[in-house]
């Protein structure tokens, strides 16, 4: 695959001005995949006037079940071209196919359906009141869309992520300009062929490409014309969004870093416990932002979980995307392969007891440039370590032994960050009573990345500000109006 990879501005591929392009590189083997057009100011103004220009044009007289139908229309042809989708996200993100073909293409599709029959059904509220002169009035609330958004996307599941944010903002009426990572430019570029296919006007779904300070990423969040910003990724970048925003006083959504535990008591169904444990550590290579990377287990059962899960992470086989025995891919660049060897590297200093992994697998010879590091299990550190306390984003996890309910809840707590969090126990009452007490935005109990896409989804303290998913999305992707009627 080599691609030449242009913005989507108002129904068009387009280059740039300036010229400048940087490299899509396949993280399997570091071969190019293509040279990717980086939008300087004049394209992000281009792209976010297409798109204002687009809500007074025919999009915006559209009525919710027209809408409804675009949108419904956007998730067959996704589904029609499912291979071209597929083959796409693997080339940026080196996943195996049967993970990106079970979760990323058809989640992505899914986003515009769920959406879509939510806006159908969504009520607001209407009260009658006595005026102060006998009279009657109606009060009812009525949602418009807020304008121009802002969705800038990360990489580790770039079409399912930036879909999760596009298919509710369109059903709302709204007008998207994309900026993905630079990481992982393809299938937001590829979904500007989808818009044209079905029919969505131009101007209603752009695509900026670039980084983030002094290009695309900074012009766009700054652009006085947008009206709201939509963000997944790192705490420090949405610190700098959030900042951004603050001019023009515009909302954000942000669901931003993790550093997520998983408590294991003794009571467990040991099976199931080690089986998703697995799973949520070493998934995606860890590049999941509901990964976990802290587990807690009781002591009685602690040496045998340590024991289980290293021979999971161990029976991780790496390979090539479309490999029958591919178990996990690697990194997504050699940038974030550096990352997090330099957190292994740390642990090592810090005195961690390495379980299994620690570094690079052995790789054939066509694979020795690929962006590869080890599943990694430690032991043994203290709740002040680095890779204990700071999100490393790899297949990697830290095993402490805990004894009673109130010292693990405590050691859970202890973290800046409170996105997501499991809890693997019999005792129903337990698991209940911690759901409520752990600080985060979801809580699993006997699972893990199970999803219901009406429920609300978002995170706590540094993981995040607001809360997307079913009618919840709507309230940051709509203003709401009231209108006061005395008859």
């Amino acid at each position: 695959m080599n691609t030449n990879i242009q913005n989507f501005i108002n129904g068009e591929y387009v280059g740039n001005v300036s010229g400048k392009t940087f490299e899509n590189r396949n993280p399997v083997d570091n071969s190019l995949i293509g040279l990717v057009h980086e939008a300087g100011r004049l394209e992000v103004d281009a792209a976010v006037a297409a798109a204002k220009r687009a809500l007074s044009g025919p999009w915006g007289q559209l009525s919710v079940i027209e809408r409804v139908k675009l949108l419904d229309a956007v998730a067959v042809e996704i589904n029609r071209r499912f291979d071209d989708f597929l083959q796409a996200e693997i080339a940026d993100t080196g996943k195996p196919s049967h993970l990106a073909s079970h979760v990323d293409i058809p989640r992505g599709a899914a986003n515009f359906q769920i959406f879509a029959d939510t806006i159908k059904n969504m009520s607001t509220e209407s009260f009658e009141m006595r005026t102060p002169d006998g009279k009657t009035a109606l009060s009812y609330g009525v949602r418009v869309p807020r304008g121009v958004i802002a969705v800038v996307c990360p990489w580790n599941l770039p079409l399912l992520l930036m879909t999760w944010k596009v298919g509710p903002a369109l059903a709302c009426g709204n007008t998207v300009v994309v900026k993905p990572s630079e990481e992982t430019p393809l299938t937001a570029t590829l979904l500007g062929e989808v818009m044209n296919t079905v029919g969505v006007p131009a101007g209603v779904y752009n695509v900026v490409h670039g980084f983030g300070p002094d290009s695309a990423g900074a012009f766009l969040t700054s652009h006085p014309d947008v009206n709201g910003i939509t963000f997944t990724g790192e705490t420090g970048t949405g610190t700098a969004i959030m900042k951004a925003a603050a001019d023009g006083i515009r909302p954000v959504s942000l669901e931003l870093g993790g550093k997520n535990a998983a408590l294991v008591f003794e009571d467990c169904d040991f099976q199931v416990a080690v089986d998703t444990v697995t799973r949520s550590c070493f998934e995606n290579a860890g590049q999941v932002c509901l990964g976990t990377e802290r587990v807690y287990v009781q002591r009685p059962i602690f040496e045998r979980f340590v024991a289980a899960l290293k021979e999971k992470a161990e029976s991780m086989t790496p390979g090539r995307p479309f490999d029958a025995q591919t178990r996990i891919g690697p990194l997504v660049s050699k940038e974030h392969q550096r990352k997090v060897l330099s957190y292994y590297e740390k642990a090592r200093e810090e005195g961690a007891t390495i379980v299994t992994g620690g570094g690079i697998p052995a790789m054939p010879d066509d694979l020795k440039d690929g962006c590869w590091v080890q599943p990694t299990i430690w032991t043994g550190l203290p709740e002040t370590a680095s890779v204990v306390t700071e999100e490393v984003f790899g297949p990697c996890c830290h095993i402490s032994p805990f004894d009673t309910e109130d010292e693990v809840l405590a050691k859970v707590n202890d973290n800046r960050y409170g996105l997501a969090t499991s809890i693997y126990t019999q005792d129903i009452g337990r698991a209940n009573r911690l759901a409520r007490q752990i600080e985060v935005g979801l809580c699993w109990i006997n699972s893990w990345f199970l999803r219901d896409l009406r429920t609300p989804f978002g995170g706590s303290k540094q993981s995040g500000i607001g809360r997307e998913g079913g009618v919840h999305s709507f309230e940051f992707y709509t203003e709401l109006r009231n209108v006061m009627v005395k008859y």
